[in-house]
């Protein structure tokens, strides 16, 4: 009688268990395919998303360390993508322990280790904002990674676009002028940091991404997250979510953020092939 009674807290403990020591480092490469109408980019163009990094220096807290931070870009440059897409949060708030920061440069020279054909674009998360947004930028610049803050390029080698918008947590969005320089008709691919972003864009055709969410860290069965921390609906916590003519795929990150805790929610990498109807 007396170890029925136990099995409950039996189980909850080995879930707590799971949820904190074994969940937060099971990382998943996870592959998706977008299709699009009168796609005008290289067919089956392979784009790798890798957002929240949140790289730190404690191993149990903030999970991603500089050596995990490494071996998963060893993993996304195996899959030979065609482009990366940054969508912030490259640092873990350290402000109870300043000394478990990882500086700058060495967060920058383990991203500067990314390989994509057509090159890689960052954003900025509100972390970065948080810690040092502006050196980040300047440092990524430096090792040939794109930081594009409300801003937008041509693609290499190709008709697309790639537009960065800024943070909306912190109040760094400004989609009109990410925009601005984009031809009507031409077809995009979108990194911004913040989903709730999504809700100030016009139509537009090609690949969005976000991050920021992190899926809610916690997703219960038939619920979802539990919270997330933007203006966006809880609902557009992960995966691919439609607003209006716009879909966007929001993705679980990689780190984690305020405990280290996930359950039902794995930190992913992203490989979406764009293809032609």
């Amino acid at each position: 009688m007396k170890a029925r009674r136990l099995l409950p807290w039996l189980a909850i403990g080995l879930l707590a268990a799971y949820a904190v020591l074994v969940e937060p480092r099971w990382v998943v490469q996870t592959t998706s395919t977008l299709v699009v109408p009168r796609w005008q980019g290289p067919d089956a163009l392979k784009v790798a998303v890798a957002a929240d990094w949140h790289v730190s220096h404690r191993a149990f807290w903030r999970v991603m360390t500089p050596e995990r931070a490494r071996a998963i870009v060893a993993d996304i440059n195996a899959a030979q993508p065609d482009v990366v897409l940054l969508p912030g949060d490259f640092f873990a708030s350290e402000i109870d322990d300043p000394s478990q920061a990882v500086p700058a440069q060495q967060v920058v020279d383990i991203l500067g280790s990314l390989r994509a054909k057509h090159g890689v674009f960052a954003v900025l998360g509100n972390h970065d904002w948080w810690q040092d947004a502006p050196g980040l930028a300047a440092a990524l610049q430096a090792r040939g990674i794109t930081v594009l803050e409300n801003e937008a390029v041509l693609l290499p080698g190709t008709p697309l676009w790639v537009v960065g918008i800024g943070d909306d947590f912190t109040g760094h969005a400004q989609p009109r002028k990410a925009l601005a320089r984009v031809p009507p008709g031409a077809q995009v691919l979108v990194a911004m940091h913040d989903p709730a972003t999504l809700k100030d864009l016009p139509a537009l055709s090609g690949l969005l991404v976000a991050g920021h969410t992190h899926g809610g860290q916690v997703s219960l069965p038939f619920y979802g997250a539990l919270q997330i921390p933007t203006a966006a609906p809880r609902e557009w916590a992960y995966g691919w979510v439609r607003h209006g003519p716009n879909t966007m795929y929001v993705t679980s990150g990689l780190g984690v953020s305020i405990l280290p805790v996930r359950f039902n929610m794995r930190p992913e990498w992203v490989l979406v092939t764009v293809r032609a109807q």
